[in-house]
């Protein structure tokens, strides 16, 4: 299928969607939660997670790595839509699992930090620590780093940094 026929096939099928949206009436997610997970289109977060539509938001990157785009993001969900838990969700056979910054740079011929994940435990503590010490960041009561198998499609929790929300 030429891309063009894919855009075309996803036009149909919004028109199919059209027909039985629901509109969600606010941004506010009704579980004040976000998902921070990866781009990898074998996770479906709403699902693993047991979570409907208007329940939680949810960022995506490479590795579901916490950049300054992710707490810039995470700020206006805490401050704006009443967001008090935050889960990262990493996940097996990742691509960034086990690779380097200079294999990623090398693969792509950019030098960009590409955030690589040596192990799940390691990058997930350092990624919640830093959440959890973001100024900007403190209404938020939990934090949790979780690691989905795509395997078996269950999750594991590896870390958690706990606090009474400022603002409840």
């Amino acid at each position: 299928m030429s891309q063009r026929g894919l855009v075309e096939e996803l036009e149909r099928a919004n028109v199919a969607y059209a027909r039985t949206h629901c509109e969600i009436p606010t941004a506010r997610p009704a579980r004040r939660l976000t998902v921070v997970t990866c781009m990898d289109a074998r996770i479906d977060v709403l699902g693993v997670l047991g979570l409907d539509l208007g329940d939680a938001q949810v960022l995506r990157n490479a590795g579901a790595r916490v950049t300054d785009d992710t707490i810039r993001s995470l700020t206006l969900s805490t401050h704006m839509l009443g967001v008090d838990t935050v889960v990262v969700l990493q996940h097996s056979k990742c691509a960034l699992l086990g690779a380097t910054d200079a294999e990623l740079r090398q693969a792509t011929g950019v030098p960009l930090d590409f955030l690589p994940i040596a192990d799940h435990r390691t990058s997930l503590t350092a990624d919640i620590e830093r959440l959890a010490s973001e100024p900007s960041l403190q209404s938020v009561a939990l934090f949790a780093g979780m690691v989905f198998d795509v395997e078996t499609g269950r999750i594991d929790e590896l870390v958690r940094s706990e606090r009474a929300a400022a603002n409840p």
